[in-house]
């Protein structure tokens, strides 16, 4: 029987769902090594980010429970463990990127995570380094968290502002740890506020962004980009609208496109409109991808922004945080009928938290294996007691 080539096994083998290739690492060592080889771990998640496979929800609940949530069907759940084995530590998601998570918990400690390889590692804590401030003074923080693909290194940028009672004092720290050196640094900092006491980023073209105002004082949020590969602070330009104090918005990033939301009154209604830059930086770019009315969304918050598209794009699916009802609730809005169709989840209670991951295979151990050096004809052969000679 013909064997199949290196090649084609790989294109089979990039298919396939990361639990399923973690059994195959059972079958030999070859296999093993094919499957931990990181041209194989990128390629493998290139073609889960290219066709939209492989993707799940990671729902938060009770503050400590994590359940996988099969984003093609729903129904098919699978309870998560949390690292550190401490199964009743509350963590907090600070960001999602190519299947690794940046969590931090009660004690402040921040870690990465990969729910689907179980494996996580800590992160080294970092002072911060402020002069002494006054007694009565706000902090806010923020964390964002992304991948580098210059220097092929998976980042997490903090940011913490402290501003005085009657802003006679302003100081802001800004670092960046990186996975590969597993170090922080310090960067140039933060030249903006903070809109509120913690602020998580949200990443597209390789941008982690958030909204800021240029003085305290100031009433206008902009949106303000960090890349990742230069380490540069910038300005992201938004839809001439959001100058309309009447008009309430929010920026988030959805299939990696940064997507705005925008609710005002028009004829006693409550409209909610949703835009996309469908080319990043530019403003012209913005295009309105839906609108609806506040009784046709059945929300109590219109702003949200939708957490993703459906595999094929025909649907956005939003996290809605229904205060009259007092419960969360998973919506499918077809961008066609423009119907609603509500996600059930099973296992879940009525209020939760939930981000969206793609399972992967990416390591918390970006440092290559060293390469053992060949034996030279005049280097001894070491005896093996149980193959002989070696």
């Amino acid at each position: 029987m013909a064997t199949l080539s290196h090649d084609m096994t790989l294109d089979i083998l990039r298919c396939l769902s990361v639990n399923d290739l973690l059994r195959f690492k059972c079958v030999s060592k070859f296999w093993c090594s094919w499957i931990e080889d990181p041209y194989f771990i990128k390629l493998h998640l290139s073609y889960s980010l290219k066709t939209n496979t492989n993707r799940s929800l990671i729902v938060r609940y009770c503050k400590y429970q994590f359940l996988s949530v099969n984003y093609d069907s729903p129904k098919t759940t699978r309870s998560l463990k949390q690292p550190l084995s401490e199964q009743k530590k509350y963590i907090q998601i600070l960001g999602s990127c190519n299947g690794l998570l940046a969590v931090e918990d009660d004690d402040g400690r921040i870690l990465l995570w990969n729910p689907t390889t179980r494996k996580y590692q800590v992160l080294p804590s970092t002072e911060i380094e402020f002069p002494s401030p006054p007694i009565r003074c706000s902090r806010s923080t923020y964390y964002g968290f992304g991948y580098d693909p210059v220097s092929d290194d998976y980042k997490l940028v903090r940011i913490v502002q402290l501003l005085g009672a009657k802003d006679e004092y302003f100081h802001s720290e800004a670092k960046v740890y990186s996975l590969r050196s597993n170090s922080w640094r310090r960067i140039k900092d933060f030249c903006f506020y903070f809109i509120s006491y913690r602020q998580l980023g949200f990443l597209a073209n390789n941008v982690l962004h958030l909204l800021a105002f240029k003085t305290p004082e100031s009433s206008k949020k902009d949106l303000v980009g960090f890349d990742l590969r230069s380490e540069e602070f910038s300005l992201v330009e938004l839809p001439d609208f959001c100058l309309d104090e009447n008009i309430y918005f929010d920026v988030k990033a959805m299939g990696g496109y940064l997507c705005l939301s925008a609710t005002y009154w028009e004829l006693g209604d409550i409209v909610a409109d949703v835009w996309i830059m469908k080319e990043y930086g530019v403003k012209e770019s913005w295009v309105k991808l839906m609108s609806s009315t506040y009784p046709d969304l059945l929300l109590c918050s219109p702003s949200e922004v939708p957490l993703a598209f459906s595999k094929n794009g025909d649907k956005v699916l939003f996290h809605f945080k229904l205060n009259r009802d007092r419960r969360d609730s998973l919506v499918w809005y077809d961008l066609g009928s423009k119907r609603v169709e509500e996600v059930g989840i099973r296992g879940v209670p009525i209020v939760y938290d939930v981000d969206l991951y793609v399972e992967s295979l990416v390591p918390l151990n970006l440092n290559p294996p060293r390469v053992r050096k060949k034996r030279t004809s005049t280097s001894k052969k070491k005896f093996c007691p149980e193959r002989g000679k070696c």
